[in-house]
């Protein structure tokens, strides 16, 4: 039992490690010495946790998804208000993402490895589907406007990764960790009075006031 406790927490060191550099590096600069270093490992010790970058890089993966979802299990109650669920969900998974380098090195991964996104993908496929059905929740049971429910878990996303990657400034302006300020703004704007007017049914468009036709997925 011991020696499990001891592999297992050799196992978490290396993944942090290797996450560390991944979030820092990309995919194409790491190497495993980078990584059995920045731990005081030999990289045949590295070897006898994970054969390859590769499979570490899946690691790393594989335990995004888990993340996911367990954050959406912590604020979806069943007795829970949709539209506050959505918002907790969001507000809390980027918040994850500024503390959490394991999460940001996943979704550098994703952006730089088209091999390792492709596993990845899934991951996002089920992030956009479960945003997409909280939204639907919200629109059902909180008012919440009628655009199409997929364009606004794409956006809701899209803004996620932009605000993990957004200048020092403009992290400074949002409020981290998480970006509450930002979040606040955003969701003020999509429940705002004129959201209902201008709603894009799903599937349809809707054309803005100073630019073309915008699309929903």
């Amino acid at each position: 039992m011991a020696k499990q406790e001891r592999a297992r927490r050799t196992r978490e060191k290396v993944l942090t490690a290797a996450a560390e550099v991944f979030a820092g590096q990309g995919y194409s600069s790491t190497t495993l010495n980078a990584v059995a270093e920045r731990i005081g490992m030999t990289k045949g010790a590295l070897y006898g946790h994970f054969p390859s970058k590769r499979s570490l890089a899946g690691a790393l993966i594989n335990e995004s998804r888990h993340t996911w979802a367990s954050l959406r299990a912590e604020h979806d109650a069943p007795d829970a208000e949709p539209g506050a669920v959505l918002e907790r969900v969001v507000v809390g998974f980027a918040g994850r993402l500024q503390s959490d380098v394991r999460l940001r090195a996943a979704l550098r991964l994703a952006a730089e490895c088209p091999n390792l996104a492709q596993s990845l993908s899934g991951v996002l496929a089920e992030m956009h589907n479960a945003l997409t059905e909280l939204v639907r929740r919200a629109q059902r049971g909180s008012g919440f406007p009628g655009y199409s429910p997929q364009l606004v878990a794409a956006l809701l996303m899209i803004v996620m990764y932009g605000l993990l990657n957004a200048p020092a400034g403009c992290a400074e302006i949002a409020g981290a960790p998480g970006g509450q300020p930002l979040w606040r703004l955003l969701f003020t704007a999509l429940t705002g009075n004129g959201g209902a007017d201008s709603a894009c049914p799903e599937g349809g468009s809707t054309t803005g006031p100073a630019s073309g036709p915008v699309s929903g997925p």
